[in-house]
């Protein structure tokens, strides 16, 4: 029995090691895909919807495809106008950031005993090493964004070609199962494309209310280009729990170079807070719901392995398709254990409390 045990351990590390290795030699290949296999099953009710309206497949996907572009497109159009106008206040921006640097180093003279003449001898350093380096985080910057629009372009075409060819690629995946179980192989698939369905959808939803919550909150306590900021933080959402923090903390340096004081610092902490509890007791429960059912421990280590796997688009996608695996694991009989080891450990039976009601006044 020991001997069983542990030759089966031993194959489920092997099979762990092997994908892990194919994940990240084929990440130029895969990621795309991956990307476009979320992407479709978020656009396949609008498919499905256009089809009906008496659309042929072809032109309901390119329809998909359009609605994709211009969405990105009218973002990134809201990003620049932002932007312009932040670069209106540049030079004032500058002379605050100035004013900052010059107490933080008279701080450190000061309080520190670490002289002028000697931070002004590190920064020369740093600037005389740092001009190679300049040149090669440009060339890092620039080759990463060409890398990036290569694996948007080569993602649409697998969109189109997705929600075209489904039929053929289900039906295919019926064929390699008995006839036995050709009903709970199609119960699968349907279940675990809503999943990636629902998140998908359901976390574009999010960020655009995060937007209008994050531009009241901002606002109100006075920052500075608002809805940029509360852009920001709600496109940086996409990373689960890594993305909101770092637009907070973006925004809050911004507030110091503004000249921004410390009750507006207080503020967007604030701010960052309620959104977040809002966020997580009711604005996911109720638009992502619960179909992505993952183990907080688990969640985390998606996170990392698919940004150690796959780098940002690994993160952003981790969830999503460990949610999908799962579901997998439910249906399988051999893999039931893993999917349970997945799912959330909390008590089904647990006693509603105030904000379990008010996500139920919202459902009906």
């Amino acid at each position: 029995m020991n001997k069983l045990l542990l030759t089966k351990t031993i194959q489920v590390l092997l099979l762990v090691i092997l994908t892990s290795t194919i994940l990240y030699l084929g990440r130029p290949f895969l990621v795309p895909i991956a990307l476009a296999g979320l992407l479709s099953m978020m656009f396949l009710p609008l498919s499905a919807w256009l089809e009906k309206k008496g659309f042929n497949r072809g032109l309901s996907s390119l329809a998909c495809i359009l609605v994709l572009i211009v969405s990105i497109g009218g973002v990134i159009t809201l990003l620049s106008w932002q932007m312009t106008r932040i670069a209106e206040d540049l030079s004032q921006i500058k002379v605050v950031a100035t004013e900052r640097t010059e107490q933080v180093s008279l701080y450190f003279s000061e309080k520190m005993g670490f002289s002028r003449e000697a931070q002004e001898q590190m920064v020369k350093e740093n600037q005389s090493s740092g001009a190679g380096g300049a040149a090669m985080v440009g060339a890092s910057i620039l080759g990463g964004f060409l890398g990036g629009l290569v694996t948007f372009i080569l993602a649409v075409v697998y969109i189109f070609m997705i929600l075209y060819y489904r039929s053929h690629f289900k039906k295919f995946i019926l064929q390699l199962v008995p006839a036995t179980e050709k009903a709970e192989t199609t119960r699968i698939i349907t279940e675990a494309s809503l999943v990636g369905q629902k998140y998908v959808s359901g976390m574009g939803l999010m960020i655009v209310m995060l937007w209008v919550l994050y531009s009241i909150g901002f606002s109100i306590v006075g920052v500075k280009n608002a809805v940029f900021f509360a852009i920001l933080c709600g496109i940086l959402e996409i990373v689960p729990y890594v993305g909101n923090l770092t637009g907070t903390v973006i925004t809050l340096l911004m507030v110091v170079a503004q000249g921004g004081g410390s009750n507006i610092m207080i503020g967007v902490i604030i701010t960052y807070g309620l959104v977040q509890f809002f966020q997580n007791n009711v604005l996911t429960p109720l638009i992502v719901g619960s179909e992505v059912n993952i183990n907080p421990v688990f969640t985390i280590m998606a996170l990392l392995a698919g940004e150690l796997v796959w780098g940002i688009p690994g993160m952003i996608m981790g969830i999503p398709l460990l949610g999908m695996l799962k579901i997998i694991c439910d249906h399988i009989e051999p893999l039931k254990p893993y999917g349970f080891l997945l799912g959330s450990a909390g008590p089904k039976t647990a006693k509603k409390g105030f904000m379990e009601k008010v996500k139920g006044w919202f459902k009906k």
